[in-house]
């Protein structure tokens, strides 16, 4: 579905990314780990072009395309296949949860109102949220809010979800109702790359660990290899800070 080829982002002299490879596969679950400053986020930002990259190729259901040269409409028109969660919600605050939800299907997909109300009320369902659809953000938790923009993301009928850090902003006791949502759509088949710290999400619902550290993929592979055999000593390392910090 998706493969990535000499991914390479700087900014101003600083080398974030390194010539990174990637394959994902439809119905895929890989999870990017790594420590802080490893060249994660700005990973998964440039799949979905809000940050352009130096130099690299994408293919993306079949097309190929220039990282640094793609055009306003081709990326346009991959954003319409991709959905994007942030790990700081990103809802319109003078906006309902509904609102929020079929914003981007009535602008930008030109949906009528009406059905773009009938796919919002379905995906908020879909996240637990169908008794809070008139509520807006600042009435709803950080879990909740959370998953109102899990809902917008699947709104469009995505053929991937690319999830940054989703619970970091979340205080321990939220957390356990948004992976419990991406742990559904996992089981639904939906592609997802997941940045995260959540080593137990990593663990049991991923099916692929990507470990990045100083901006290269250092390990990539099946979860079950990464968490009982990893292959390199920096992962092993990153392994048993978790371990030591019970996590």
């Amino acid at each position: 579905m998706l493969e990535v080829r000499g991914l390479r982002k700087s900014f101003g002299g600083l080398e974030v990314l390194r010539d990174v490879d990637l394959d994902v596969n439809k119905g895929d679950v890989v999870a990017i780990l790594g420590p802080s400053g490893s060249g994660k986020t700005t990973l998964l930002r440039c799949l979905n072009f809000l940050e352009t990259a130096d130099a690299g190729s994408y293919s993306f259901d079949g097309e190929r395309f220039a990282m640094d040269k793609i055009s306003r409409r081709d990326i346009a028109r991959i954003r319409r296949k991709t959905g994007f969660v942030f790990q700081s919600f990103n809802l319109f605050s003078n906006k309902t949860a509904l609102q929020n939800v079929t914003e981007g299907l009535i602008a930008a997909g030109k949906r009528k109102r009406q059905e773009a109300e009938e796919i919002g009320r379905q995906m908020l369902s879909k996240v637990g949220l169908s008794d809070r659809q008139d509520y807006y953000p600042h009435q709803l938790s950080g879990g909740q809010q959370q998953r109102v923009a899990i809902a917008r993301a699947l709104a469009a009928g995505p053929e991937i979800i690319f999830f940054d850090e989703p619970t970091s902003a979340l205080d321990p006791e939220l957390t356990g109702e948004v992976l419990q949502v991406m742990r559904g759509l996992a089981d639904e088949g939906m592609t997802m790359l997941v940045v995260t710290h959540e080593i137990a999400f990593a663990r049991q619902v991923s099916g692929r660990v990507i470990f990045m550290d100083g901006g290269v993929v250092l390990e990539a592979g099946t979860s079950s290899e990464f968490f009982t055999a990893p292959r390199e000593e920096r992962s092993r390392e990153f392994l048993r800070t978790l371990q030591e910090r019970g996590a």
